[in-house]
């Protein structure tokens, strides 16, 4: 594979472990009222627009959020990596466009954001789009909460070894205390993706269901629905620390990764 798509990729997977590095740790520390907030991807872009010289951090982390949706984009459209055409291989393809193209309106997003063109802090929902209300916007609100509970299911079946190692190169996994800590991220990591994305699926079926669209939740709504639950802040500590693990494997993907 080209050297310089390598390093594309290596650069979007920096940009999306600072995202959910940045999501996990805000919301950890709102488990447990250390300050922190609990927050989605839109909030971390309006949290970093906070920082000093956020206006050049939103670009880098846009350029980098642009890389991976090129890198996505490319292994649906061209396969470089020989993923195949059958049955398996363009449900993958797909799986993959999808994600390249929402990663391409964040990375868009937080570009218009730095230049003062959008901003994230007053970005709704969506909830009470009229289309959502209408039949057919309530048909693409089930069908959405189907696959995003597929998602959900899909990050628990990667926790098997062989769903996951064979990303990486052997260099990675010969060193123990490195193997421990990508096999540990991505067990942890995994696992709580999985459940924020079981809830949100969850909720946009019921949404279509019920015929009411504010049932939909945002992540940021997860969070606070997990918080409410029984002993809900350290079941949100513990899946924020799942996203903060999360982002260490994503890490460790962009340094050891192995390209086909």
């Amino acid at each position: 594979m080209d050297k310089k798509l390598k390093n594309i990729a290596r650069t979007g997977l920096v940009a999306k472990g600072i995202i959910y590095a940045i999501i996990g740790i805000l919301t950890f520390l709102a488990a447990f009222n250390m300050g922190g907030q609990k927050a989605g991807k839109l909030q971390v872009l309006d949290f970093l627009e906070k920082q000093t010289f956020g206006k050049i951090l939103l670009i880098i982390i846009a350029l980098g959020l642009l890389c991976y949706a090129f890198w996505r984009l490319t292994q649906a459209t061209k396969d470089p990596e020989n993923i195949g055409s059958d049955k398996k291989g363009k449900a993958k393809r797909t799986g993959y466009f999808v994600s390249g193209l929402i990663y391409l309106a964040l990375g868009v997003f937080a570009f218009l954001d730095a230049v003062g063109i959008a901003n994230s802090s007053s970005v709704s929902s969506g909830k009470n789009s009229s289309f959502l209300a209408t039949d057919i916007g309530l048909t693409v609100l089930g069908i959405v909460g189907v696959i995003l509970v597929g998602i959900g299911i899909y990050q628990f079946t990667r926790i098997k070894e062989d769903k996951f190692e064979k990303k990486f190169s052997a260099k990675a996994l010969s060193e123990e205390k490195r193997k421990k800590t990508i096999y540990n991220s991505a067990y942890f990591g995994l696992a709580s993706r999985g459940v924020i994305f079981l809830i949100l699926g969850f909720f946009s079926m019921k949404a279509g269901f019920t015929s009411d669209p504010n049932k939909i939740k945002t992540t940021t709504e997860v969070f606070s629905f997990i918080e409410e639950s029984s002993y809900g802040s350290w079941l949100l500590g513990v899946v924020a620390a799942g996203l903060i693990a999360y982002a260490i494997y994503t890490f460790m993907l962009a340094k050891y990764r192995r390209f086909s």
